[in-house]
């Protein structure tokens, strides 16, 4: 046998530095560092308890549960599928699709504004960055692009996706952290308020809730499950992509945003241009301000990259799902590429309409935020989910070889999986309260957007699974049964 050979039936391999690389340019987006820069020395203390309680727990948790079913397809549906049904499997792998999707706008608003500071004079750069239409029709050429990259096939979005990552994020991101110490070396006037000291004050409410929105920054490295079947050696490779990805991220995030912090004063940050003018600012303090017009390209290809990685991700494990007979036949034809076809068309329709809202949002800014914060709660629920099935899976399926494991007893797996659980349920909670420094409109629109959001993107996968019929299954599906429905067959 060819030991190339995935069931796709396809010899490319994505090799470690690649699926890293893949890894950082999912989970990383720079457009998230003013949200936090605003806080001073403790956003250090955000990021380092988030990573502890959040991104290591899935780090690690998504590295067994990948490399326990590094033959099996499904991503987090096979992983809580295994545990709990499939009913509850179809919805994990829903909620991180549907998840994907309304978060394309948010992600790519911050690609328009990159392009917007692709011009020379910062302050009409600044006016077309808030330009409502201009928004709009960029952030739809930019997904679409995305799309059509990813019709192409994994060859494509792998070589994109490592390239376009390493360019507009992970090159940006080192530069931004070196200026930050050129200036402050140089005497540069530090902007950041230093008397807020390593440790917030988490009796504001306020402080809690923006906070809670850097779970969503560390989101993501659960996703490169679905192609735990891409990577010669999975059971060895995969998690060691996933640890060098999480080591990286931490980094990135915390000195990236201190280099921001630096030099923009707290009141004037805003959470779309911030991250250009910092750039902006700390060209004209070298006199090298040419340089501005070449990093807003550079970022605008880092978030074609991410939204590249996320567009062939999520649609590819529901794909797989769908042709096991989850979905209706429609939406598991391919083009000739073997590419989820019309499930990437029919998620560009959703894109495009949620992209629409911008003319109903007091602001883009408050746009940006309530549909971040929705698809915060959505992910939530499938982390939820993901955590509690690996705990439940040490006991449903004791004896099933883990290539990767936490620890030789459950107790390891118990603590991590468990404090993932809980910071993933405070997240959870504190995601549906407003944010005070952030102007969001309408308590009325807030609370109904997220409320009633959440309940029918849970909803709707229930109704689709009750709906499900014996001739949704494709023939030449290569899913494997989940291992109860074997016991159940051997009776």
């Amino acid at each position: 046998m060819d030991k190339n050979k995935g069931t796709a039936g396809k010899s490319f391999k994505l090799s470690v530095a690649t699926l890293a690389i893949m890894n950082i340019t999912a989970v990383v987006s720079l457009r998230g560092l003013p949200a936090e820069a605003v806080y001073g020395p403790s956003s250090a203390f955000y990021y380092l308890f988030a990573a502890i309680v959040f991104l290591i727990p899935t780090s690690m948790v998504a590295a067994e549960l990948a490399a326990m079913f590094s033959d099996k397809q499904g991503g987090v549906f096979r992983w809580v599928g295994e545990a709990f049904g499939a009913r509850t499997g179809f919805l994990a792998i829903w909620l991180q699709w549907i998840e994907s999707t309304i978060w394309y706008p948010t992600v790519l608003t911050f690609g328009a504004v990159s392009i917007a500071f692709i011009g020379m004079n910062d302050a009409s750069d600044a006016v077309l960055a808030s330009n409502k239409i201009f928004t709009l029709v960029t952030v739809l050429a930019i997904y679409w692009v995305a799309t059509f990259i990813a019709l192409k096939g994994l060859n494509w979005v792998g070589k994109i996706s490592k390239w376009g990552g390493t360019i507009g994020t992970i090159i940006p991101a080192a530069l931004l952290i070196i200026l930050g110490i050129i200036y402050i070396a140089t005497g540069g006037h530090n902007h950041m308020d230093m008397s807020q000291g390593f440790f917030p004050d988490l009796t504001k409410f306020d402080n809690l809730v923006l906070a809670s929105s850097i779970f969503l920054f560390y989101a993501g490295m659960e996703m490169m499950g679905v192609h735990v079947m891409d990577v010669n050696n999975p059971s060895k490779n995969f998690p060691k992509a996933i640890i060098i990805g999480s080591l990286a991220t931490v980094c990135i995030f915390i000195l990236g945003t201190f280099a921001l912090g630096f030099i923009i004063p707290a009141k004037e940050i805003n959470l779309t241009q911030s991250l250009l003018i910092g750039f902006d600012n700390y060209f004209q303090y070298l006199k090298i301000s040419w340089a501005g017009p070449i990093i807003a390209v550079a970022l605008m290809f880092g978030v074609l990259a991410s939204v590249l990685t996320w567009v062939a991700g999520p649609s590819k494990g529901i794909f797989t799902v769908g042709k096991a007979g989850y979905l209706p036949p429609f939406f598991q034809k391919t083009n000739g590429h073997g590419v989820q076809r019309n499930i990437l068309l029919v998620q560009g329709g959703i894109v495009t309409l949620l992209s629409l809202l911008f003319v109903v949002m007091p602001s883009v800014q408050s746009f940006y935020q309530i549909l971040s914060q929705l698809t915060i709660l959505l992910y939530l629920i499938m982390y939820m989910l993901m955590f509690a099935a690996a705990i439940s899976l040490r006991y449903k399926m004791k004896d099933t070889p883990r290539p990767f494991r936490l620890g030789k007893g459950n107790a390891l797996m118990w603590i991590t999986g468990g404090v993932g659980f809980c910071g993933s349920l405070l997240a959870f909670v504190l995601s549906f309260i407003p944010p005070g420094q952030i102007q969001t409109g309408s308590s009325t629109v807030w609370y109904s957007v997220l409320i009633i959001g959440c309940i029918v993107m849970v909803v709707i996968p229930y109704i689709i699974y009750a709906m499900r019929k014996p001739s949704w299954r494709d023939p030449d599906a290569e899913f494997a049964p989940f291992h109860w429905e074997t016991k159940e067959s051997d009776r």
